[in-house]
């Protein structure tokens, strides 16, 4: 039983073992204000990584996600701080994110661009145009609190940025799990050429995963410049790798060697877990990044073993079956 367990769940394990080392050693670790503090930074990792997960569950990358969340904050912010109402500013916030995402799925789909050089040209233009709006300075002020209660406020005790990321969260594993069109994106992302010779549309698939990535970059930025009262051009850089680490890092749980947001969810969780656990350790700055790198090429090594696995089986099962 446990055998058949770890494949799927030990990534899990391993994230438990995390908490209860940092819970013995680190001190404060495990106070309800500490957690409380790992969960809402989360938050803000979990809904830009379920968007690139989105995209790569259609076997499409999208690296602009960062740059254009930045773009995305300050657009946002450029409008708050000009005296727009909250209502516009974060509409034109979610736009940009998933106008970005749109521009990303023309490009792989119909101009035939590999949606890594695509994407990284959207983050090179998203970059520029974000100076270019700010002139490399950020927007700060005493925001209106019904734009910065967005991520201030709570319900029931819960802060709303954990709120944000559980119904994001949720209505994506909908989306993969219960409706068709979920169906078709997985279906699109393990087999492009099957899936479209058994009639589904693999194209608009493709912008659909590419849209909602855009669409998460533009709710992180909303988010992001309601916390902070401040909006700055390159302010969700650091999530960039983080996001990849966390997609990749959940491929190697719940759903071994494909994109799934439980994994993802729980990645997120255990990187800014091990984040907060080093630094209250004491280690150095540059441990994170060490341990990030660790952690991608690891689990990209993993999921490639699992997937080696799973193909060896089916063709063995197959052949015994013949």
């Amino acid at each position: 039983m446990l055998l058949r367990l770890l494949p799927r769940f030990g990534t899990v394990f391993a994230g438990l073992l995390l908490l209860l080392f940092f819970a013995a050693f680190a001190e404060n670790f495990a106070s309800l204000g500490n957690l409380a503090v790992i969960l809402k930074e989360t938050s803000f990792l979990a809904i830009i990584a379920i968007g690139f997960a989105l995209a790569l569950t259609t076997a499409e990358l999208d690296l602009s996600v960062a740059d254009v969340a930045s773009l995305a904050a300050v657009t946002t912010g450029a409008l708050i701080q000009g005296g727009s109402a909250p209502a516009v500013a974060v509409l034109a916030g979610l736009g940009v994110g998933l106008g970005a995402g749109l521009l990303n799925g023309f490009a792989v789909t119909v101009l035939k661009v590999p949606s890594l050089i695509a994407t990284l040209g959207t983050a090179a233009i998203a970059k520029g145009l974000g100076f270019m709006l700010t002139q490399g300075v950020a927007f700060v002020g005493r925001w209106p609190r019904d734009f910065t209660g967005l991520a201030r406020g709570s319900l029931l005790g819960v802060s709303n940025l954990i709120w944000w990321m559980a119904g994001i969260a949720f209505l994506a594993w909908l989306l993969l799990k219960w409706t068709r069109t979920g169906l078709h994106m997985v279906a699109t992302g393990e087999a492009d050429e099957a899936a479209r010779l058994a009639g589904i549309r693999t194209g608009r698939m493709k912008r659909l995963g590419l849209a909602l990535a855009g669409l998460m970059a533009g709710i992180l930025a909303v988010l992001m410049a309601a916390s902070l009262s401040s909006a700055a051009p390159g302010m969700a850089g650091d999530h960039f790798l983080y996001a990849i680490a966390a997609v990749l890092l959940g491929m190697t749980m719940i759903e071994p060697g494909r994109p799934n947001i439980p994994g993802t969810l729980v990645a997120a969780f255990m990187l800014k877990t091990l984040g907060n656990g080093l630094v209250l350790l004491g280690a150095p700055y540059y441990a994170q990044d060490i341990a990030l790198g660790v952690i991608i090429i690891g689990s990209v090594a993993l999921s490639s073993t699992v997937m080696r696995r799973a193909a060896f089986t089916k063709k063995l099962n197959f052949r015994m079956g013949g």
